[in-house]
C-alpha cells in the first residue's frame, strides 16, 4: 500500500511544521482515512528519529577551523575615516526622516484583497474542515439544480459525471468575489472536487494553478466562469474539465 501522489509534498510539510492550520488540518484528516499516507508518515516520522540519533554525529577533525581560517582571503585594515561634517549628519537626518515617512505610508497602506485562486482554495478547505460540503445531499442532478433557484440570479450546470469517474455529491452556497457563488461538489474516488461557477464579466483563456497544495483549473462555459479545485492530480481535473464539457 503506498501513499497517494499528490499528497507525498504535504506529509513532508506537515512532518517540518510547515503548513497553515487549515491545510495541516485537512491533511491530518486524510491521514485517518488513508492507510497508505498513514503509513508514509510514519516511516518519515521514524527516519527522522533515526537520523537525530546522536551516535549518528562525527565531530569535525583537529585543526579545520585554522585550515578554513588560512585559506580565506586576510581584509585590508580600514582606511582612517574622517569625522563627518555638519552637512553630512544634515543629510544623513533628512534621509531617515524620509526614511520614517515611508515606512508609515507602507504600514498604513491597508491590505490588497486575496486573489480569486487563494478565495478559491480558502472556500474549499472550509467545506471540508467545518462539515459544510452540501447544502443538498443528492447524486440527482435533477435535485441539485432546482434546489438553486431563487437562491442565486442564474443556473448552474449540475451533471451527473458517475459514468466517467466523478460522481455528484450535491450543493451548497458559498461566497467568492464578493457575491454569493454555487459549489456543485463531486468526487473522485476518495478526494473531494469543488466547482465554483458564476457569470463571466469578460473572455478569458483557459487556464491552471496550484496554491497551498492544491490544484486549480479555470475555464469559460455557456457564458460562466468555471473553477475546479481539488487535492487530485492536474491530469485528474483536466479529465473533469473535458467530461464536464461534455455533458452540457
Amino acid at each position: 500500500m503506498t501513499a497517494c501522489a499528490d499528497r507525498d509534498h504535504l506529509l513532508h510539510a506537515l512532518l517540518d511544521d510547515e503548513l497553515d492550520a487549515a491545510n495541516a488540518a485537512a491533511c491530518e484528516a486524510h491521514l485517518k482515512s488513508c492507510a497508505g499516507c498513514a503509513a508514509e508518515y510514519e516511516r518519515l516520522l521514524a527516519l527522522r528519529e533515526m537520523l537525530a540519533d546522536p551516535a549518528l554525529r562525527q565531530p569535525a577533525p583537529e585543526g579545520l577551523r585554522e585550515r578554513i581560517e588560512a585559506a580565506l582571503p586576510r581584509e585590508a585594515p580600514a582606511a582612517h575615516a574622517a569625522p563627518p561634517s555638519r552637512f553630512a549628519w544634515a543629510a544623513l537626518g533628512a534621509g531617515l526622516s524620509a526614511a520614517a515617512s515611508l515606512v508609515l505610508v507602507v504600514v498604513t497602506r491597508p491590505p490588497a484583497a486575496p486573489g480569486l485562486e487563494q478565495q478559491v482554495v480558502a472556500s474549499h478547505v472550509r467545506s471540508l474542515l467545518a462539515n459544510h460540503l452540501v447544502d443538498v445531499v443528492t447524486s440527482d442532478q435533477h435535485v441539485v439544480k432546482p434546489w438553486f433557484n431563487g437562491r442565486i440570479d442564474f443556473a448552474p450546470p449540475t451533471p451527473d459525471l458517475k459514468a466517467q469517474g466523478f460522481p455528484l455529491a450535491g450543493g451548497r452556497l458559498d461566497y467568492i468575489g464578493g457575491r454569493v457563488v454555487p459549489a456543485i461538489v463531486y468526487r473522485r474516488r476518495l478526494h473531494t472536487i469543488n466547482l465554483f461557477a458564476w457569470p463571466a464579466t469578460a473572455p478569458a483563456k483557459p487556464a491552471t494553478a496550484q496554491f497551498e497544495g492544491y490544484n486549480l483549473r479555470h475555464w469559460q462555459q455557456g457564458g460562466l466562469d468555471l473553477w475546479a479545485v481539488s487535492d487530485v492530480s492536474q491530469a485528474d481535473l483536466a479529465l473533469f474539465e473535458r467530461d464536464f464539457e461534455a455533458a452540457r
